[in-house]
């Protein structure tokens, strides 16, 4: 399914999956992110996460326990990673 390109805005954008790598909100370390939901265009050939993406990973990061994480993890895994907290209370969106 095409759609359009945030940065070129080309219609031949589609979505797919890549690897990212992430710093933790307490900045100890960064951790590589498997699988996750992303752009890609091929007529400027740019790769990225959508802001909802972005926002639901910084989100998910707050709400675990960072210390338990692997160096390496699946996306799926890491939104069902157990949370300590139900929601991020500092979101006022």
């Amino acid at each position: 399914m095409s759609e359009r390109c945030e940065w070129c805005e080309s219609e031949n954008a589609v979505k797919t999956s890549n690897l990212v790598h992430w710093e933790l909100p307490d900045g100890s370390r960064a951790i590589e992110i498997s699988e996750t939901p992303c752009t890609e265009c091929p007529d400027c050939g740019i790769s990225y996460q959508s802001e909802d993406t972005i926002n639901e990973i910084e989100n998910q990061l707050l709400l675990i326990n960072v210390k338990e994480l692997p160096n390496r993890v699946n996306f799926d895994e890491l939104m069902k990673w157990k949370r300590h907290l139900k929601r991020n209370y500092f979101d006022f969106t």
